[in-house]
């Protein structure tokens, strides 16, 4: 069920499985998510909404600044914004050149060569990080895949495959770190115990730095577009 909220729409979503409201800003859909549980009296689920108004608000700000791959952009790449900028007769799709990121062909392509070009540059830049950072702490993933997911950052499988979103080449140097020494502690603890998060911290500094950082600036990358 769809409902306006200012400029912004509200989903309503209803589950059998939620014990009480939860509330979080879709960055993909552009959108307010409210998950109530099952005969939850709507009366008070709007009530609920209503009392996180400043909290929504803000979170709706940052959405505003969301890079658009779009010709005059700045976009973030490895702790550094490049300038998107169209080479309409120039080949070799999107490449990096001094300050600009240049986008090759036809105009109405651009967005897609833009997100696939850091695709591609997400692959070589995080793999060599998570190598780096493996080999300082004496752990292997079985596998590191780069793939694009609605709001999870990272995984890693039982079977030591680690993943991580490719919309991190985006982020500092200090989240991707962390990110992967997060993974990578997984590797020895499936869980999030004090025995996790001890290995984290032994693994990198930036712990607090990068949560702080994702929790106010996350959603801006998910919506990158």
């Amino acid at each position: 069920m769809l409902q306006g909220y200012g400029s912004a729409k509200i989903i309503w979503r209803v589950s059998t499985k939620a014990k009480r409201c939860i509330l979080r800003i879709s960055a993909k859909e552009q959108a307010i998510l409210v998950t109530l549980p099952k005969e939850f009296p709507y009366t008070q689920a709007l009530a609920f909404v209503h009392k996180q108004a400043q909290w929504i608000t803000i979170r709706l700000e940052k959405l505003v600044q969301t890079p658009h791959f779009a010709i005059g952009s700045h976009i973030p790449i490895q702790d550094k914004y490049y300038t998107i900028c169209h080479a309409l007769h120039r080949k070799g799709g999107a490449w990096l050149e001094n300050d600009c990121l240049f986008v090759s062909g036809d105009p109405s392509f651009l967005a897609r060569r833009v997100e696939d070009f850091l695709k591609q540059h997400a692959t070589k830049i995080l793999t060599q990080e998570m190598h780096c950072v493996a080999q300082a702490v004496g752990l292997r993933p079985t596998r590191l895949d780069i793939r694009d997911t609605s709001s999870r950052w990272g995984s890693c499988s039982s079977s030591g495959r680690i993943m991580l979103s490719w919309r991190l080449i985006m982020a500092p140097f200090f989240v991707r770190h962390y990110l992967i020494a997060h993974e990578l502690s997984h590797l020895q603890h499936m869980n999030h115990s004090a025995q996790f998060w001890k290995m984290v911290d032994t693994f990198t500094p930036h712990r607090q730095q990068a949560e702080n950082w994702l929790q106010h600036f996350g959603p801006i990358l998910h919506a990158a577009r």
